[in-house]
């Protein structure tokens, strides 16, 4: 019975990730990351009980963030993982029990790495933006001693 549990976890788990090929990033990173903090917590909880489970979210949430996020994004969004992988697991296991905590770990996990992704995002478009605007307002609009700016 436990094996053939174990084969549907695994079949549903793989016809997600390959229906959502064409699905925005956003979506493809929060799906690896909450498959790989729920699998983390399982493996975490066998090993070493509660805080196993902790640290194994954390490290199963932030390596799927990474694999699916693009190179530039890829930190914030394994970090952001973790750190929501941790927390979901840690109220989810309060609220509902081991079951609850591994909910937490996948909702915390996707949620996090997706905001995560989304921070990195908005400050590479902010420095690029802000770069642009030193290179425009050269010399604080003022003309120098031959009359250019």
């Amino acid at each position: 019975m436990k094996m053939k549990s174990f084969l549907c976890a695994a079949a549903l788990a793989t016809t997600a990730l390959t229906g959502t090929a064409y699905a925005g990033n956003s979506t493809n990173v929060a799906l690896t990351s909450a498959l790989g903090g729920v699998v983390g917590a399982a493996i975490g909880q066998k090993m070493g009980g509660s805080t196993g489970a902790m640290i194994g979210s954390a490290v199963g949430g932030a390596g799927g963030a990474a694999a699916s996020a693009n190179k530039r994004d890829r930190n914030a969004a394994a970090i952001g993982a973790a750190l929501g992988g941790v927390g979901g697991y840690t109220v989810g296991k309060n609220v509902a029990g081991t079951t609850g905590g591994y909910a937490g770990a996948a909702l915390g996990s996707a949620g996090g790495s997706v905001l995560g992704k989304n921070v990195a995002e908005d400050r590479r478009y902010n420095d690029r933006n802000e770069r642009y605007d030193r290179r425009y307002n050269r010399n604080n609009g003022y003309y120098n001693s031959r009359g250019r700016r």
